[in-house]
């Protein structure tokens, strides 16, 4: 079955850009497409897609207008934040305001392509350079403590196995070994692990893991 998705870029050639990319992918059918947030938002509501690839900067309404639109209309559909440069506070308030995952538009089309069914499988894809940063933030906490008061976005079976390897100890290759994976797609899990519980770090990913019963001492 192919991912449904909307593509929202006021960039006439980079949008078509990826739209074309995504053409030569026998796993993602390109839907519709906008050209600012407030036809963004119609092109969503007629077609219904599985993702929406979306662009921070934009006319008329922005990417974070979309996603506070989206969020207001009660709208659960995964969103994926494409941006040309690495933004941490755009970023930030981009998943505050309810984005699933974060790409610099230099990816290659596996690695989009990727992305964008680990968000239509209901996981997160999160750059690794800025994960610690953002959860950090997002948790409105400091390095020292964590929000262990928050209730956790729920894992995916894939995340939860994760999790259950970090418990052993093993690292990120050892657990792409385990789970026949690249080591870059693990490292993509460890970091929604972390988003997901609200922790800095994998030890207390393990300690909140426990604590909320997702794995076994």
């Amino acid at each position: 079955m192919t991912v449904r998705v909307v593509v929202i870029d006021d960039q006439t050639l980079v949008r078509q850009g990826i739209v074309g990319l995504l053409r030569l992918s026998g796993e993602v059918e390109v839907i519709g497409q906008a050209s600012d947030g407030a036809e963004g938002l119609e092109v969503v509501a007629a077609l219904r897609p599985d993702v929406v690839l979306l662009d921070l900067r934009m006319p008329i309404l922005d990417g974070l207008g979309v996603l506070q639109a989206l969020a207001a209309a009660g709208d659960r559909t995964p969103v994926l934040v494409l941006t040309t440069f690495p933004d941490d506070e755009a970023l930030i308030a981009a998943m505050r305001a309810g984005a699933r995952g974060y790409l610099l538009k230099d990816v290659s089309l596996d690695q989009l392509v990727d992305a964008i069914t680990t968000l239509a499988g209901g996981g997160t894809i999160i750059q690794p350079s800025v994960t610690e940063a953002l959860v950090r933030q997002l948790a409105g906490t400091s390095a020292d403590v964590d929000p262990v008061g928050l209730a956790p976005e729920p894992l995916t079976a894939r995340e939860t196995e994760v999790l259950r390897l970090l418990s052993g100890g093993y690292s990120n290759r050892e657990i792409a070994a385990a789970m026949f994976l690249a080591e870059g797609t693990i490292k993509n899990h460890v970091s929604a692990v972390l988003l997901k519980l609200g922790v800095r770090d994998r030890t207390r990913a393990v300690l909140r893991g426990l604590e909320l019963g997702l794995i076994q001492r």
